[in-house]
């Protein structure tokens, strides 16, 4: 993967490549960004860079000329600013199969005492990234199955990870190791800060990370940092129409709610046929009215529609959620691209339901409700109960959301 074919970002592509070639690129880097910034694939252009044939080259010391003469300056290439893409080198990077760049990822236990790594997973890896470029540590799970199995960097996988990256490089000067979720190590993570607080010559960790908070302090303080931010609306709008090849109004419209995040809007444009302000409207109107029967239908209803249309939905009510909070505190917002108007109409209407603090309990109960989603909890369980706790929030006896 190129830094070309990666959206937006253009600083850090930048700073990246000014690092190599200033020699100035520490032994361990942690990516942290939010889902759909881009973080893996900037990982995996980086590590592409560093192998390709054509800027090892640029890197490798010049020999002298004759009595060390200076050469002519209009010889002195100009450096390459991006891995070339042709080079066998390239060619094998760009499908994850270059023998000095290595992945670690979480795994799950497909049978009972077996200890997995994550070279059992490794097909499912390269069409996983090739398929969900953009793609969250949900869709990896999804994609391999997990079902209710939850994902683990395991003691074996860094015993693994200690046996390959003292091993010798193959081709390349350096020795590459991307693991994506270190969140997910754990204490056995432990094993590796000896190997990366020392590493063998050329050997590069990239640690590629969501929250902080939850990576090990020890492996956090052996780190360098680099802070990936979210992309900017123009940025996803144009991926959108380009890439996904969406109408340059829906891309818009999806541009303003995912808020930089393009995974999300990506799954926004897959399901850009379901009306979620009407199911928000309908289940509102059931709450404002006390129409327990409603009520229910609604969420046999919602329970129907599977995991990934019911996350879309929380997060689209909660975007809307925030639509009204900034329309509270700030007439027009012109940082950012105004919502398309039966957006703000509605946004406008849910100020006349609750007040702002009552819209902040709702977006933390919606938080809560996004994370059990993903933990497949039983969706009438968890929609009857986030109904109960809307009605509360919410106690007021006006209806405002009809048609």
């Amino acid at each position: 993967m190129q830094f070309e074919k990666i959206i937006g970002q253009k600083n850090i592509k930048k700073q990246l490549v000014q690092l190599v070639q200033e020699n100035r690129l520490g032994h361990a880097l942690l990516f942290l960004g939010n889902d759909g910034t881009g973080a893996l694939p900037l990982a995996i252009a980086l590590a592409q860079y560093l192998v390709c044939e054509k800027t090892r080259a640029e890197q490798a010391p010049a020999a002298p000329s004759l009595f060390e003469a200076p050469e002519p300056a209009s010889t002195i290439a100009v450096p390459l600013t991006d891995a070339c893409g042709n080079c066998p080198a390239c060619h094998k990077a760009s499908q994850l199969i270059h023998p000095d760049i290595h992945f670690s990822y979480p795994v799950i236990t497909k049978k009972t005492g077996e200890k997995p790594i994550a070279a059992d997973f490794i097909q499912e890896w390269r069409s996983f990234v090739s398929t969900y470029t953009y793609g969250d540590v949900f869709d990896w799970l999804q994609f391999i199955k997990a079902e209710n199995k939850q994902g683990n960097i395991t003691a074996e996988e860094c015993n693994d990870i200690i046996r390959k990256m003292n091993l010798k490089s193959f081709e390349s000067g350096y020795k590459i190791l991307i693991m994506w979720m270190p969140e997910y190590l754990g204490k056995s993570g432990n094993k590796l800060l000896k190997l990366i607080e020392e590493p063998p010559p050329d050997t590069l960790f990239i640690l590629v990370a969501k929250e902080e908070a939850q990576i090990l302090p020890t492996i956090l303080s052996r780190t360098q940092l680099v802070r990936i931010p979210r992309l900017s609306n123009v940025e996803v709008e144009a991926a959108l129409e380009l890439r996904a090849g969406a109408p340059a109004e829906k891309a818009r419209q999806i541009a303003a709610i995912c808020e930089g995040n393009y995974h999300q809007a990506l799954q926004l444009l897959q399901h850009a046929e379901n009306d979620w302000q009407a199911v928000l409207r309908e289940w509102l109107n059931s709450i404002a009215r006390k129409n327990l029967q409603a009520q229910l239908k609604w969420v046999e209803d919602i329970a129907k529609s599977g995991r990934e249309n019911q996350k879309q939905f929380v997060q689209y009510f909660i975007h809307l959620m925030q639509q009204a909070i900034k329309l509270q505190l700030i007439d027009s917002d012109k940082s950012q691209p105004a919502a398309i108007e039966t957006e703000t109409d509605f946004a406008l209407r849910l100020n006349k339901l609750c007040s702002i603090y009552q819209q902040e309990a709702i977006i933390h109960e919606l938080d809560k409700a996004t994370y059990f989603i993903e933990r497949n909890a039983n969706a009438k369980m968890l929609f009857h109960a986030l109904t109960i706790k809307l009605h509360h929030i919410i106690n007021n006896n006006s209806l405002i959301l009809t048609n």
